[in-house]
């Protein structure tokens, strides 16, 4: 009975400290990740993203409002499933990291693609026949903030979609939650995922 409750508290450690499976409720970053994948995060160094990076984060008071509206107990069995992996956790979100602090993020450029201090990005991972972005935008991205985008750009809910709002677009990386690292469902989709 100890060593299962050893065992227990020892998972426990470790999905709230290192390692967290995230499921993923829409096609807003495919193909790099698509509807129903199942993905392990890892929460260690995630609060210093990357350009690039995809991050999983907590999208309450920006993306999603603070108080869903659901009762504690709705919340409670919402949180659990999504610890097991089996649900979606509200209001956390997962997109690419385009600007990081100091960055200057702009679209469009002449060619339509969007530009981080002047140069032009590459982005191979955009879903095929989306363009950039249809949105215009201009932002410097301040300490402790962060400009993400999802993937498929005519599908994603992301930084664009709060122009003009209270922050701008701009999500705090203390929100940050983690970094996915690997595709563990479907079977045929198992990947890692570099950064």
């Amino acid at each position: 009975m100890v060593a299962l409750a050893i065992a227990v508290l020892i998972v426990i450690l470790v999905r709230s400290l290192v390692l967290e499976i995230f499921y993923i409720p829409s096609g807003s970053m495919d193909p790099t990740l698509r509807s129903h994948d199942r993905v392990a995060v890892w929460r260690p160094g995630a609060d210093d993203p990357h350009r690039g990076d995809v991050v999983v984060f907590d999208g309450k008071g920006s993306l999603a409002p603070y108080d869903s509206g659901a009762n504690w107990l709705t919340e409670t069995v919402s949180d659990l499933g999504s610890w097991l992996g089996l649900g979606t956790r509200q209001g956390v979100y997962v997109k690419r990291v385009i600007g990081v602090a100091g960055d200057h993020v702009t679209c469009c450029s002449a060619d339509g693609r969007i530009t981080v201090n002047g140069e032009p990005l590459d982005e191979p991972y955009v879903a095929p026949g989306d363009k950039p972005s249809e949105t215009p935008f201009d932002v410097v991205v301040p300490e402790g903030r962060m400009w993400v985008m999802g993937d498929h750009r005519s599908d994603s809910v992301d930084s664009r979609s709060l122009i003009g709002s209270p922050g701008g677009g701009l999500i705090r990386t203390n929100k940050i939650i983690g970094r996915p690292v690997a595709v563990l469902w479907p079977l045929d989709r198992m990947t890692r995922i570099d950064r």
